[in-house]
């Protein structure tokens, strides 16, 4: 079993940035391929980025291009989702997942294990 923690979310301007978290415990996941899932009121949960156990591929949404940045440390079983120019569109629940496969997808159904989420807020 691998138990997921995120951190780093928070309440921002937009334009601003916030760096996220993911500590695994309970196994490496050097192993997995690591993803990166949001859902806002009302929204269906959403993909947006992943990355595989050798930081490739990796995958981004169209909306968060060149804006976010997955990576991982392996060392410390943790991964990272840098968030540049942040807009309120962003505002939702971000998740960290695990699949226990190499690769990373795009489908949240592929995941097989997931954070309790940590809140993100951007205001205009």
């Amino acid at each position: 079993q691998v138990q997921l923690v995120e951190s780093g979310g928070g309440l921002v301007q937009a334009g601003g940035s916030l760096r996220l978290s993911c500590a695994a415990s309970g196994r490496t996941i050097s192993t997995y391929a690591m993803g990166w899932f949001r859902q806002a009121p009302g929204k269906e949960r959403e993909f947006v980025a992943a990355i595989s156990w050798r930081s490739g591929p990796i995958y981004y949404a169209e909306s968060v291009k060149l804006r976010f940045t997955i990576s991982r440390d392996n060392a410390k079983n943790t991964v990272y989702l840098q968030m540049n120019a942040l807009k309120p569109e962003d505002t939702a629940v971000y998740y960290c997942a695990a699949r226990r496969l190499t690769i990373a997808t795009l489908r949240a159904e592929d995941y097989d294990y997931w954070g309790q989420g940590t809140q993100v807020t951007v205001s205009s």
